[in-house]
């Protein structure tokens, strides 16, 4: 079972102003002044999946002829894919490219030396523990570029739903203080809105030094956690 941890970034008060001039910017009537409050909300989690991207480059003398060899190094590259047990619809092509390639020198005009053809896949690794074997295997068997892993949750809802109970509760406390604060009795909830942060990855002892017997690849990776974040937009009514 996948454990979230609440983490909490804080809260900030946006704007606290006449009624008058919210009450025309959200269409509901006010009597009280408005308080305005931006509150973010992270919680952590295990991540289940890794993603990383993985090319080909080749060079040759004409276009013609970089691009077959590309093809041929690539496709050694998506058989290991497919000996490695990578489904394919959890591949996916990102990127192909062809370009004139020179050689420049100080006062010499640039001399052309050929073409260069790039073709690269991003593949998405659900077991955790094979992400090191999996990157060994593919420059084993021709990838010359590489780039990531970068860590994520396949379902990142539960956590979402947490951090944004997380927030929502935060925001109330806060519009109640400012309420308070301000000889106010309670607050009215008139506008919500709602921003989803990107999954983050973040640092955690504990984790990493758990996880490393059971990686025991030449190359090795770690996990870490993975932050889900959801940030809340908040306007209340102060009411006596």
């Amino acid at each position: 079972m996948r454990k979230f941890l609440p983490l909490l970034l804080g809260a900030a008060p946006l704007a606290l102003s006449a009624h008058t001039a919210h009450a025309a910017e959200i269409g509901i009537a006010v009597s009280g002044p408005v308080v305005e409050l931006q509150v973010s909300q992270q919680v952590l989690g295990d991540p289940d999946k890794a993603m990383v991207s993985a090319g080909v480059s080749s060079r040759a003398a004409t276009a013609v002829a970089a691009m077959q060899q590309n093809a041929a190094e690539m496709d050694r590259v998506l058989k290991q894919m497919a000996a490695l047990g990578i489904p394919n619809e959890r591949i996916q092509t990102s990127g192909i490219t062809l370009n004139p390639q020179y050689n420049y020198r100080d006062n010499l005009p640039p001399q052309f030396t050929g073409y260069e053809a790039t073709n690269t896949v991003s593949v998405e690794l659900r077991d955790l523990e094979r992400v090191g074997p999996v990157l060994d295997a593919l420059v084993a068997a021709g990838a010359t570029n590489l780039n990531g892993p970068n860590w994520g949750i396949v379902d990142p809802e539960p956590a979402r739903a947490q951090a944004r109970t997380k927030a929502f509760s935060v925001a109330v406390a806060q519009a109640k203080d400012y309420a308070r604060m301000a000889g106010y009795r309670d607050v009215r909830l008139l506008a919500l809105e709602e921003s989803l942060g990107s999954q983050q990855v973040m640092y955690n002892e504990s984790v990493m030094d758990a996880a490393a017997p059971a990686i025991k690849a030449s190359t090795p990776t770690r996990p870490g956690l993975v932050a889900t974040q959801v940030t809340l937009i908040a306007k209340y009514e102060l009411v006596r």
